[in-house]
């Protein structure tokens, strides 16, 4: 298995029994025929760990001085979620197109099953929130800050061009992220074109809310079905995909015999497990601070810096009316989003570390291609269809937005003929 920078995907060879190297290599978990021996391995990784150890108590300590300070307690939990959120992704190898490559390519079903996973778990966990905080959802109110979305052709147009970026960059928006801190050769690129991007949305909103997104419909599925009849349709749809990638899956192999620490903090996890806390913390990050979204901040700040050349139209057609990954301004240093994607690439970096898996690499040419070129249609998607794989899709699924299935849709749509084009063209593992 290789990773989108074309990295073989790291199986991890340490433990946390620093001191005793024979019981490292009893473990298996240092090589003992190749390579440093088992002694200076465990230096290695005492090294490791403690670095590790001390980013863990930064973004500790950091949570906790925000929650001393008034209103801080937002800033602190989005924090918190976005370090969990991060070790999550890390360690689960959670990842839109990572796991939609795999099935496609290779026809392992196991990664699409674990997003189905985090979809099943968080659209039960945001019916039970918005159940209490909407008891009546028939009105003509939306479930408060949700990410519920314009539905028309721009949406569609706006998931392909993300599917797309996708495929050609290798990751999608919280992917990069995390790989970022994976130390990929890629993902600085990716980012760097996908705030490229949003400015190239910004550039490119007026003209298509005019012809398009101003009289598209908002559909809520609670609306019309309550809340009992959305989470019925949404988990029929679910095993309706489910059931044929749960016919495909390969017979399980004879578990080996594993320390609990190789099994936490270098094995990677099961994407099932992974998919289950990433619903488990959307459904919590929605109660507490916001739906999950990862654009916030990356749009939000190349908004106030295209702005501050005069690269903007003077105004952004009802723009700021929409749900979604909001794009205002950002006059204040610390943001919830900020924050939340900060916690994620650290935490991703200190998980990436105590497994082995931080493999910093300078790019190939074709690297910082398919990073900028992918980015800028991550971008120009994230910012036209108000979120990414995260937000418009992840979050907008779980709380019964039908802009969510139909982003979700054309995302996968643009990767899968991405893909299947760069392949028999030779440009795209």
């Amino acid at each position: 298995m290789t990773s989108p920078d074309g990295l073989a995907e790291p199986v991890g060879s340490v433990s946390f029994a620093a001191k005793p190297a024979r019981r490292l290599a009893r473990a298996g978990l240092v090589p003992v025929l190749a390579g440093p021996s088992p002694i200076a391995a465990s230096r290695g990784l005492a090294l490791r760990v403690a670095i590790a150890a001390l980013v863990a108590a930064g973004l500790a300590t950091a949570a906790w001085r925000l929650s001393g300070e008034t209103g801080g307690t937002r800033l602190a939990l989005s924090l918190v979620f976005g370090a969990l959120f991060g070790l999550v992704l890390q360690r689960s190898r959670f990842c839109f197109s990572c796991q939609w490559r795999d099935f496609l390519v290779l026809g392992d079903p196991r990664g699409m099953l674990g997003i189905l996973a985090a979809l099943a778990a968080g659209i039960a966990g945001y019916a039970v929130v918005l159940g209490a905080w909407m008891p009546d959802p028939s009105g003509t109110r939306l479930a408060p800050d949700a990410h519920i979305g314009p539905v028309g052709p721009v949406l569609v147009l706006a998931g392909l061009a993300f599917g797309t970026g996708m495929a050609l960059s290798g990751s999608c928006i919280s992917a990069h992220l995390y790989r970022l801190g994976e130390g990929s050769p890629t993902a600085p690129f990716a980012l760097v074109g996908t705030a490229l991007g949003f400015v190239l949305g910004f550039l490119t909103w007026n003209p298509l809310y005019l012809a398009s997104i101003s009289d598209a419909p908002v559909l809520w599925l609670p609306r019309h079905l309550g809340y009992a009849g959305t989470l019925a349709l949404s988990l029929a749809l679910l095993a309706a995909l489910a059931w044929p990638l749960l016919r495909r899956l390969p017979t399980p192999e004879p578990a080996a015999r594993s320390d609990p620490l190789h099994a936490v903090f270098v094995a990677r996890w099961p994407v099932w497990i992974g998919g289950l806390a990433v619903g488990a913390i959307g459904t919590l990050s929605y109660l507490r601070v916001g739906p999950l979204g990862v654009t916030a901040e990356i749009g939000g700040r190349a908004r106030q810096a295209a702005g501050s050349f005069g690269l903007l139209p003077e105004r952004l057609e009802g723009l700021d009316t929409f749900r979604g990954c909001a794009t205002a301004v950002r006059d204040a240093l610390l943001t919830p989003n900020g924050l939340f994607v900060g916690g994620l690439v650290l935490a991703s970096f200190a998980a990436a570390l105590v497994a082995g898996q931080f493999r910093p690499a300078l790019p190939t040419s074709g690297q910082v291609v398919r990073g900028l070129t992918g980015g800028l249609l991550l971008g120009w998607g994230a910012m036209t269809g108000l979120g990414c794989s995260v937000g418009t899709l992840l979050s907008g699924i779980m709380a019964g937005a039908v802009s969510g299935w139909v982003f979700g849709v054309a995302m996968f749509a643009g990767a899968a003929g991405t893909l299947w084009v760069g392949r028999r063209m030779g440009v795209l593992a």
